[in-house]
């Protein structure tokens, strides 16, 4: 209409243009001036009408034009090659286009829930936003791109679902990763002590048995091995037979542990499993090789498997190994010399709320490094108080003068070059002071727990033995090898002979030939036993507090039985590893967990078994650790209570499931 009246205007000053020369000519010639003013009527006529037909033909043109575009649209919204839906805020569908049915066999019908249609649809989490994401419906994909509807305020919230079937290319995506290189490295860990006074035919017999388990495991997953050395294999997998064996969790542990040499040792294996994903085959190299040394300091006879960015851990049921050779002692032993000698001041600290077996083992390293003259500080936590008997023992003590430092007192270092040693405990937000390893860089390590998957960065010297009883026997080892003229005072021996008896329970768990070997040479330096007993005396107070914790305790099928310390006493982190030791010596049960507050703020968690079960896995949920026989957590800001009943929850699952996988291993049998 807008072009039309334009013409109409055009004419129109055309048409007067005609009729002033009209006008004119009548001047000269009337007669042909009325003629001429007659064609001009007849031509305004003419151009009126077809400026008017014009116009109708023109309102026809655009509402068929606007018809056309609606059935085109319609017919685009039907045919997209993905389906759309428009739900409610309660999920129920209120429009869906034609590729639904497709989608899901029929036409959806109107307020039908869609979550009835696809369950594993998701709407409340993502309701009022944009963006998207991809759900299963059996063996089908879809991605689907949320958006909201815009409409007036008071109408009822929308949402549209762009919902595309994607099958084809998460399937492909799935066989990829599923096909993803696994790189496996295979030891022995007790090769040395499996083998030892085994005939030659003998030795040959029982590698060719392990070998053919290890060799029927993989025929099974379809993987390739090979030998590198006597107890050391590489295997290469496929990620889907990687998900067999952890769904299977690596009874190939189970199997090897029933091969028993003629001196009655079972063959238990060790293994480091690395997943590539966008890392290089050195790099994945490396990690399987970290995986192993995991699993190794871990006490051997356990599998783990580093997928994603964590570390899973599989196996670990049978005790560490006691080496029977001390070469690696006598190695290291060197090694610290020569770190100290090059260090300008020495750092020892141990875990938060030092134990005797802590605290000897740092009088044992400091007694190291004051023989070579060195300055050293023993750096102690803000809560110690089991220590509080030997510490007193100390404080007229000229020698020790000036070496005991707690945490608020340690500032900033002036030394060149100064290391840090930290016993007893490998995870750093445990020990003494955290800070000092973010300032110090070089730290050594030296431990008996069993290897978790927190650990020191980049530890200067790692020495860590999960089969000896305690860090007190490692560092007195170490003090043998150390120096021929280093002689023990009284009160170290005394230091070191303690952190012995409590970590052994009296030498009654754990306890090795060199843990015997190691009592003998403190003894000889002058440990005092009874000493020892009058630091382990307790006060009336504390008998009571233990007795009520043994009142308080509740049995669990399965051999499982917890109690709590609720009240925050003094010395309640040694009422605690009381209770839970007098707890196991009671029939029929195989793992005691005991619960106490450790702070206002600090829940503490202490746990035993009698062997056949790892308490070291149960507390490493509850970010703890330790050993098979022995271990314990600390929990920050948690409810004793809701803490207790997790504690029973995941104590139970596990009992339950090693209990089953050693009846399916009998089955097999």
């Amino acid at each position: 209409m807008p072009r039309n009246l334009s013409a109409w205007i055009d004419l129109t000053i055309h048409l007067i243009v005609m009729l002033a020369l009209i006008g004119v000519l009548s001047y000269y010639n009337t007669y042909i001036a009325v003629i001429a003013f007659v064609l001009w009527l007849c031509l305004v006529s003419f151009a009126r009408e077809r400026c008017y037909d014009r116009s109708r033909r023109f309102e026809r043109y655009c509402r068929n034009v606007i018809s056309n575009i609606n059935e085109m649209m319609n017919y685009a919204m039907e045919s997209l090659p993905q389906g759309i839906l428009i739900v409610d805020e309660e999920g129920r569908i209120q429009w869906a286009n034609q590729r639904m049915t497709e989608y899901v066999g029929e036409k959806p019908e109107q307020n039908t829930d869609v979550r009835e249609i696809w369950p594993g649809i998701i709407l409340d989490p993502i309701w009022n936003m944009e963006g998207e994401y991809v759900f299963t419906d059996g063996d089908r994909y879809y991605r689907v791109k949320h958006r909201p509807v815009q409409l007036a305020v008071h109408q009822p919230q929308l949402m549209a679902l762009y919902v595309q079937d994607v099958s084809e290319v998460e399937h492909l995506r799935h066989d990829f990763l599923m096909s993803r290189t696994v790189l496996v490295y295979v030891q022995i860990d007790n090769f040395d002590e499996v083998m030892q006074g085994l005939s030659e035919a003998e030795r040959t017999n029982l590698q060719l048995t392990v070998r053919q388990k290890l060799d029927s495991w993989l025929g099974d997953l379809g993987g390739f091995m090979r030998r590198i050395s006597d107890d050391l294999y590489v295997v290469v997998l496929e990620r889907h037979a990687l998900d067999k064996a952890m769904a299977e969790k690596f009874d190939i542990l189970d199997k090897v542990r029933q091969i028993q040499s003629t001196n009655r040792l079972p063959v238990t294996l060790s293994m480091g499993v690395s997943v590539a994903d966008t890392q290089t085959m050195e790099e994945l190299g490396s990690q399987a090789q970290a995986g192993l040394d995991l699993a190794l300091g871990r006490g051997g006879d356990q599998v783990a498997v580093q997928i994603g960015g964590k570390t899973q851990f599989y196996g670990g049921r049978a005790k560490a190994v006691e080496k029977h050779t001390r070469v690696k002692a006598r190695v290291v032993a060197h090694a610290i010399r020569e770190i100290m000698e090059g260090a300008d001041e020495i750092y020892i600290m141990g875990h938060h709320n030092e134990d005797f077996d802590c605290f000897g083992a740092a009088m044992g390293v400091a007694k190291m490094a004051r023989h070579l003259e060195k300055d050293v500080h023993i750096v102690l936590s803000d809560m110690n108080e089991g220590i509080d008997k030997f510490q007193e023992l100390l404080k007229d003590k000229e020698e020790y003068e000036g070496m005991f430092l707690r945490n608020a007192d340690i500032s900033n270092t002036i030394a060149l070059n100064p290391v840090v040693f930290v016993v007893d405990t490998h995870i750093p937000h445990l020990v003494a002071a955290p800070s000092l390893l973010e300032r110090i860089p070089r730290v050594v390590v030296i431990d008996h727990h069993r290897r978790s998957e927190t650990f020191i960065k980049n530890p200067l010297l790692v020495y860590i033995e999960p089969a000896c009883s305690s860090t007190s026997e490692l560092v007195t080892e170490l003090l043998m090898y150390f120096s021929d003229n280093l002689l023990l005072s009284r009160l170290d021996a005394t230091a070191l002979y303690s952190g012995i008896v409590v970590d052994t329970k009296n030498f009654a768990v754990q306890t090795g030939v060199r843990t015997f070997d190691a009592a003998a040479y403190l003894r000889r330096s002058g440990a005092d036993p009874v000493m020892v007993r009058h630091l382990f005396r307790t006060d009336y107070e504390t008998t009571v507090a233990l007795a009520r914790a043994k009142a308080r305790s509740e049995y669990y099928e399965g051999g499982l039985i917890v109690t709590t310390c609720p009240d925050l006493v003094p010395n309640n982190q040694i009422i605690a590893a009381q209770a839970a030791d007098s707890l196991l010596r009671i029939e029929n049960v195989r793992m005691s967990i005991v619960l106490f507050r450790l702070k206002e703020d600090v829940v503490g968690i202490s746990a035993r078994s009698t062997g056949d079960l790892n308490v070291q896995v149960v507390m490493e949920a509850f970010g703890g650790g330790g050993h098979q026989n022995v271990a314990g957590a600390q929990v920050r800001d948690g409810d004793l209570e809701e803490l207790k009943r997790q504690a029973i929850e995941v104590a139970k699952n596990y009992i339950e499931e090693t209990d089953k996988d050693e009846s399916d291993l009998a089955a097999r049998r």
